[in-house]
């Protein structure tokens, strides 16, 4: 992970699958960076059904590839270093943006403007999930 790979995609699903069958969960979730490729899309699609049901909506927050260079960099964090985060990029465009025409063609995508304010974003991001604000 710190080399800007991603974690295994059975150790990710054992993840999730522990942790929205927890009772907390049982009224709804937000999955956070998860599904990441298609193999753990239909990992998370047939898991649903025991854990409560299909997926509400999917939101992508989009942001130009330089904003999150330099946010990513102002973060701090030690592996944040620019090699890394562009890795992750790359990985994402690999791996990642397929999903976007999965969930496109199910009818469950969300485009939300990452490139706005934090209080704008979080707007968006409510109305999008049907939670107004």
């Amino acid at each position: 992970m710190a080399a800007g790979r991603l974690v295994d995609d059975d150790l990710m699903a054992e993840v999730v699958r522990e942790r929205v069958s927890r009772r907390d969960a049982r009224q709804g979730f937000l999955l956070d960076g998860y599904p990441r490729t298609l193999p753990q899309a239909t990992t998370l699609e047939a898991m649903l059904p025991q854990l409560g049901g299909p997926l509400d909506a999917v939101l992508l927050l989009e942001v130009p590839q330089q904003v999150l260079v330099t946010r990513a960099l102002g973060r701090g964090r030690a592996d944040d270093e620019e090699g890394v985060v562009r890795e992750r990029l790359r990985q994402y465009e690999e791996k990642t943006a397929p999903l976007v025409g999965h969930y496109e063609d199910l009818g469950l995508l969300r485009r939300i403007d990452g490139n706005r304010t934090m209080d704008e974003v979080t707007a968006q991001v409510l109305l999008a999930l049907g939670a107004g604000v």
